[in-house]
């Protein structure tokens, strides 16, 4: 037998979550032709894995490298963790579908978190993101439709109902986009225009959804709460799955630094929905802290009108105190204790890595008129993250949380990485080695259950057929990886490290990183 590559002596963790075997792994072109012993094979490349774990390429199920991976498509954040599929456009912040008026806008709105690709793309369908993606990336991408560029297609950034011919064209809309690919439905409702709608819209949009047996993806509501009848949060998502009959994936849902140690109660809703017939997944990620972009610390009002009108409003001295007055509400999430990860141009780059309650004191400022000035000096180009606890023992009782929600068959893992800013929090180059290595190792998961959380799982929820396990006929996409060793290097206050103990990463059975060093192969796809 001949190949074009063959992965020798190592133990294969097939992601089905049985125990690992060893076997040699035969690819040709795009796909495994064998498994098993192929000492006798001949092989254009051969790669020992003795002593090393050969396992499906890991899924990322939340990714907001939809900017990045337009950048730099060569994504050596992603690709080092031994990512081979990001599924991107998580809490439907995304820059598809848009018309040529409509990207250049939300790119704009969505700058502090996806950063600046190309001015100059077409976003006007899936069809067409597809196709800015697809062998122009190391890894595959797949895609939610956007609850976001969905309702800008149909109202614009107004806040208005979506109902009747509004409605219809946001359903027509959403359909295209599952006609062309997308792996589901996202939106998220502490952002904008996605928070102006209320419950009985997701329903209608999910029933659509449902038909084409794919998910929802949701960040959960904690702005305009009295749009739901359930007030927002876990309930909302829940009665959503139950009008609409689809199948609900919830996103980073995991014990917060308050509620450390307290997992049942955070369950006890899901398994009780669960035990009702819904059909629900969950993901998480291994830090006790999150990042994001400042507009989510604002009202529905601000966000009016889109970027411009938002800009004009922060600049506006006459309603200023208002906009801070408001900000401070729980519902919006309090600025206080947040770390600047990126200030772009215009903006005072000095302030990245400070905590916005000491940048507010250099100019005696408020903290509030702090924020609201650098987002006007940056154009909204600017993004946080938060500060992790001091207490050692509440940070870490945390990750023991997060590991014990990936113990649950229902749970996988999604960075929530945000790969843009000169400080980025460190989900975004060390999310999965953390996992599978660091954690794994100091709780004493069996490795072929945390393979499978990352591998088979969300293959399975998101449709990406051929991408689950290790066997015949499907991808190769496979990351080589040493088990005893395999660790995030990433950190707080120094995250753009990449991690070590991943020798090796192929995908689409194209060899992307080779021995821990890129290759600048570029054999990614639009997928499924």
């Amino acid at each position: 037998m001949h190949f074009d590559l063959v992965i020798t002596g190592g133990t294969v963790v097939d992601g089905t979550g049985k125990p690992g075997v060893r076997a040699d792994v035969g690819i040709n072109g795009k796909t495994i032709d064998s498994i098993g012993e192929l000492s006798d094979a001949t092989a254009e490349r051969v790669i020992d894995a003795t002593g090393l774990i050969v396992s499906p390429g890991f899924i990322d199920v939340h990714a907001h490298s939809d900017g990045a991976l337009l950048v730099d498509g060569q994504h050596a954040n992603g690709i080092r963790q031994g990512i081979t599929t990001e599924i991107i456009a998580p809490d439907g912040l995304t820059l598809a579908p848009l018309s040529a008026e409509n990207y250049p806008m939300y790119r704009h709105y969505l700058s502090g978190i996806l950063g600046l690709p190309s001015e100059n793309l077409d976003m006007s369908s899936i069809e067409a993101s597809r196709a800015n993606y697809h062998q122009k990336t190391s890894c595959n991408v797949a895609t939610f439709a956007g609850h976001g560029p969905i309702r800008l297609e149909a109202v614009g950034f107004e806040d208005v109902p979506l109902t009747g011919a509004a409605l219809d064209r946001a359903r027509g809309v959403l359909r295209e986009a599952l006609e062309q690919g997308a792996c589901g439905f996202a939106t998220g409702l502490s952002y904008y225009p996605q928070s102006f709608s209320t419950t009985d819209e997701l329903i209608e949009l999910c029933k659509v959804v449902a038909e084409f047996d794919r998910p929802l993806s949701i960040h959960l509501r904690n702005h305009n709460v009295d749009r739901s009848p359930q007030g927002g949060g876990v309930a909302e998502a829940i009665e959503v799955g139950r009008q609409s009959g689809v199948k609900v994936h919830f996103e980073h849902y995991r014990t917060q630094p308050g509620s450390a140690g307290d997992v049942a109660t955070i369950l006890e809703p899901i398994d009780r929905a669960k035990a009702e017939g819904i059909d629900i997944t969950l993901e998480t990620y291994p830090y006790p802290v999150g990042s994001s972009f400042p507009q989510a610390f604002f009202p529905s009002w601000m966000h009016e009108g889109g970027p411009e009108k938002f800009i004009e409003r922060l600049a506006d001295r006459s309603i200023r105190g208002q906009v801070i007055e408001e900000m401070k509400a729980v519902m919006y999430g309090r600025p206080a204790g947040n770390v600047w990860t990126w200030i772009g141009p215009g903006g005072d780059e000095s302030m990245v890595g400070m905590l916005f309650d000491d940048a507010a004191g250099l100019d005696g400022d408020d903290l509030g008129e702090m924020v609201c000035d650098m987002m006007v000096a940056t154009s909204l180009a600017c993004g946080f993250r938060g500060a992790p606890p001091h207490s050692t023992r509440v940070w870490r009782q945390v990750e023991e949380d997060v590991m014990e929600l990936l113990a649950r068959p229902d749970y996988m893992v999604g960075s929530d990485a945000i790969p843009v800013g000169q400080l980025p929090h460190p989900r975004a180059y060390g999310c999965f080695p953390r996992v599978v290595g660091r954690l794994r190792r100091r709780y004493g998961y069996p490795l072929e259950q945390v393979v499978q959380r990352v591998t088979q799982n969300p293959a399975q929820r998101f449709g990406l057929q051929g991408r689950d396990v290790l066997e015949a006929g499907n991808f190769a996409d496979i990351v080589v990886f040493d088990a005893e060793h395999i660790t995030d290097r990433s950190s707080f206050e120094d995250p753009a490290v990449f991690p070590e103990g991943i020798p090796h990463v192929i995908v689409n059975g194209r060899v992307a990183v080779d021995n821990e060093r890129l290759t600048g192969v570029l054999a990614g796809e639009a997928v499924p």
